[in-house]
């Protein structure tokens, strides 16, 4: 998929094309590297394809995984060093948030132990839903400005945390180091743990559940509603809006005509919840931007969920407990591009692979739709969007999408760079690295594929033998 994507790309434009790494390329403790001779043979053949680069998570549960102020580099030290000798670029994603509990978690690697055990200790700095079930996948934004970790407030520690990571890969930034992305929320998107897919709590494609209802978050709605003259808005979260594995239809908040969402009360929450997220964003990445000011060319970035199901129905109703206000009558996708464009911030995208008639037709889910409306927002702020794909593919098929979704448009629709999703031993078995052999520029293809495949042929095989390893 990767290679077909690239030899696409490069016929029709110069959008560059990134390779996620494994979740787990750095070790547990941090100080080292799994797989170290597949990473090697994986970078060699992505660069000899023509790859701009590598996407890396810097996990803060790993780097600063005992103590405060304590940060441990030295793993990701080395996968940076192996790009810069492979000639690839890097886009590093600060990591603020667990891996574990949502698609694609193949490893464990949880918030750093003296984090979670603050958690442990004042329940309300985890998300918790009206069951009284707690996620410990990111930090509660309720608690964004309070000094709760060891005196410090998270959005301190995010900003801490990136300044070491700017002083330590100083040598890094501007040759190696493109693109540096910030965790945000669960599964590092701007958004609430509304679909936490442990112990089967959330599974598509049900609607999941908002996280306001109790400690610093019900205290700020609290607040909010006295504010707005509405105290009775105040008191709680939608108590009639399902539960996660719910459709819009089977709730009184969410069903289609006369729901909870379209009253009164509904229009007050449905503003404050994802105002509350959006602040979140704007609180983080000012800390980003200050700290990455004087870095010239390393631009930021920050990732936006893909909910695409539900959304042909009027209340949208997975969107909206994930944090975004998207209706037939409001966009929910223009404010967060504008709060990206004042910090100058790529906003990242998934699902683009996707097409409408693949998925659950009777869920009323649409991708094609949902990218259009994100890249028409991203557009009127004056940002650029990236693409990823949600599931990894190798298809025909999906890479047509990719293609026709990111690159084969008018210039000011394109997408900035694509980065694939993921690395592993699937994404070298030589189906997978054929180009495709559709369509009336199958000649032109293949001549333009023919020296590469011969080049890489040996190192394809490696890097797929060392991936199973």
């Amino acid at each position: 998929m990767a290679c077909r994507a690239h030899r696409s790309k490069a016929r029709r434009s110069r959008e560059p094309v990134f390779v996620m790494m494994p979740l787990d390329t750095v070790n547990k403790c941090g100080s080292g590297l799994n797989r170290r001779k597949a990473m090697v043979a994986s970078l060699t053949v992505l660069k000899s394809v023509g790859m701009e680069g590598i996407m890396v998570d810097v996990w803060w549960g790993t780097v600063e995984s005992e103590d405060p102020d304590k940060y441990n580099f030295a793993g990701v030290h080395g996968v940076m060093q192996m790009a810069r000798k492979t000639g690839l670029k890097v886009q590093a994603v600060m990591s603020f948030h667990q891996c574990g509990g949502n698609v694609g978690d193949s490893v464990n690697i949880p918030l750093p132990r003296w984090v979670t055990k603050e958690m442990d200790k004042d329940q309300d700095l985890a998300y918790t839903d009206q069951w009284g079930r707690r996620n410990y996948e990111y930090v509660s934004l309720g608690c964004d400005a309070m000094p709760v970790l060891k005196g410090r407030t998270p959005v301190q520690c995010y900003s801490d945390f990136m300044r070491a990571f700017r002083d330590h890969f100083a040598d890094f930034l501007c040759n190696t180091i493109a693109v540096r992305r910030t965790s945000l929320g669960p599964a590092g998107e701007l958004r609430f743990p509304s679909y936490p897919e442990s112990n089967g709590t959330g599974r598509f494609p049900g609607i999941g559940a908002s996280n306001a209802t109790t400690g610093y978050l019900l205290s700020s709605l609290m607040a909010a509603a006295e504010a707005a003259g509405k105290p009775e808005c105040g008191f709680t979260g939608p108590t009639d809006a399902g539960d996660y594995l719910s459709w819009p239809e089977d709730t009184l908040f969410f069903r289609q005509d006369g729901g909870g969402w379209d009253s009164q009360y509904g229009h007050f929450f449905m503003s404050w919840y994802p105002q509350m997220l959006q602040d979140h964003g704007d609180r983080v990445l000012s800390g980003a931007t200050s700290v990455f000011a004087s870095t010239p060319g390393v631009h930021l970035s920050a990732k936006v969920a893909g909910i695409h199901w539900h959304y042909g129905t009027r209340s949208q109703a997975p969107e909206f407990t994930a944090g975004y206000y998207n209706t037939r009558h409001h966009d929910g996708y223009q404010p967060i591009a504008r709060m990206l464009a004042r910090h100058g911030a790529v906003l990242n995208f998934t699902c683009v692979e996707m097409r409408d008639h693949e998925q659950p037709q009777d869920a009323q889910c649409m991708p094609e739709g949902l990218v259009r409306q994100v890249a028409a927002a991203s557009r009127g702020a004056g940002i650029g969007l990236a693409g990823e794909n949600a599931l990894p593919r190798y298809d025909d098929t999906a890479h047509d999408q990719v293609v026709g979704t990111a690159v084969e448009r008018a210039e000011e629709d394109r997408m900035v760079a694509f980065t694939y999703l993921r690395m592993g031993p699937d994404l070298f078995q030589p189906d997978n690295w054929r180009m495709s052999k559709s369509g009336s520029c199958r000649e032109a293809a293949e001549r333009a594929a023919h020296g590469v495949a011969h080049a890489t042929g040996s190192l394809v095989h490696e890097a797929a033998a060392a991936l199973r390893c």
